[in-house]
């Protein structure tokens, strides 16, 4: 994903084409890699703009060196496809899972098998057909499992390395790749991932090249002369089969009448071919200290690395408080994490005794999120966290909600029930 926020002033950054928005901007490119449930696990910077494909050898040297030398299974969409790559994975320990880049071979409807089961705690179902495919001239063997969707009429195609896992469950961790995105837009709506942490810069690999400005300039032009020149073309082709041997019987009579069509085909025929011609000798990538006098500059990574590493903490953090609470919370999937939010910002009371510190927290104004919120306060009592700094273990607790009755003569009891206006006959 390309990080970013709005940048102004004198110096020159790259750009990088952030794809929600639909246009290139000043900004960085992080690849995130989370685990199987969706947690952060690590980012990389890198160049702006690097394809997957590229970027791969970096991000796998990351990951083993965090998991060591287990056999991992890496879940990664079209922006990754190369088979010299896959070979290269697989090779190196790594499990591959993606969509087939393509449009393969349809398949007919009858070979497909309909699979049921119970994976994560609900129940998927997929119409699946599996099969073994071969790569590079047949040196590369994986798996394919093509899914029918619901319509009857799409097929959407996975390609593995993993035959020890059934159809349905590989096919079920490829579609569950979708939590990466939720996570994407999680972290940028409460944890304001693309905001800009300071405005420091530093110099740009000066050697790392990037297209060519000219050449694609050049690109434009040839394909407006090749659009130009087949247009021309069907004019000269509908002109000969429109035309009539009895008033033209031979070509060159043909050429005559239509000698200033001709020549306009001629000349952006020459055109094109000087364009070809010329861009033959412009490079397709400069390095960065030969496309610009000024210097090309970045952003600081320091900084915002730090900041990072400590939402990824606090986004564990908050997932690790999810699953305490799933037991004791039955729409923990729909408004988890909108309870443990409520949680965080709530009042409370805080006292200090000679062995523990006494948060005291305010009820909620639903019975049922206060109910959930105290069990999660007796789950976190029982880990007996101690304070950093002190030996005080921290206990949480749920104020009791006031009780609202009425004393004699009709008053409320209460504080704050002032507001109840108590009507007598």
């Amino acid at each position: 994903m390309a990080t970013f926020a709005p940048i102004t002033g004198s110096a020159q950054f790259s750009k990088a084409y952030v794809a929600r928005r639909h246009l290139a901007m000043p900004a960085t490119t992080d690849y995130w890699i989370n685990d199987r449930g969706g947690d952060p696990l690590l980012l990389i910077t890198a160049d702006v703009n690097a394809c997957l494909t590229k970027a791969f050898p970096n991000l796998l040297r990351q990951v083993r060196g965090a998991i060591g030398e287990r056999k991992v299974t890496i879940v990664f969409d079209r922006g990754g496809w190369s088979p010299k790559l896959f070979r290269s994975m697989v090779q190196e320990g790594f499990h591959i899972l993606t969509y087939r880049k393509w449009k393969g071979r349809l398949l007919n409807r009858q070979r497909f098998v309909r699979r049921r089961a119970k994976l994560d705690g609900r129940w998927v179902t997929y119409d699946l057909h599996d099969q073994p495919v071969r790569f590079l001239k047949g040196r590369l063997r994986l798996r394919q499992i093509t899914r029918l969707c619901d319509d009857g009429r799409h097929q959407t195609q996975i390609i593995t390395s993993r035959w020890d896992l059934r159809d349905v469950e590989a096919a079920y961790r490829m579609f569950e790749r979708w939590r990466q995105e939720n996570f994407f837009k999680y972290m940028r709506e409460e944890f304001l991932l693309d905001a800009l942490v300071d405005y420091r810069i530093e110099p740009e690999d000066p050697t790392r090249t990037v297209p060519n400005p000219e050449r694609r300039a050049m690109d434009k032009q040839i394909h407006v002369a090749r659009t130009e020149l087949a247009q021309l073309e069907r004019q000269y082709g509908a002109a000969a089969v429109e035309n009539t041997e009895q008033h033209r019987p031979t070509m060159r009579g043909f050429k005559i009448a239509y000698s200033k069509l001709g020549k306009q085909l001629r000349a952006a025929r020459e055109r094109l071919g000087k364009l070809i011609d010329k861009r033959r000798n412009i490079p397709s990538r400069l390095k960065i200290r030969d496309l610009s006098e000024r210097a090309v500059v970045k952003l600081a990574t320091e900084r915002k690395h730090l900041t990072d590493i400590i939402k990824m903490l606090a986004y564990q953090a908050e997932s690790d408080l999810l699953n305490l609470l799933r037991s004791h919370y039955l729409r923990t999937e729909q408004e988890g994490r909108t309870l443990l939010h409520e949680l965080f910002a709530t009042a409370g009371d805080i006292k200090v005794s000679d062995s523990e510190l006494q948060i005291a927290l305010a009820p909620f104004s639903f019975p049922h999120r206060t109910r959930a919120a105290h069990a999660l306060c007796e789950v976190l009592d029982r880990t007996a966290t101690v304070f950093p700094g002190s030996r005080l273990h921290v206990r949480f607790a749920i104020r009791p909600p006031p009780c609202i009755g009425l004393a004699p003569g009709g008053r409320p009891t209460s504080p704050g029930s002032g507001r109840l206006k108590l009507l007598h006959p």
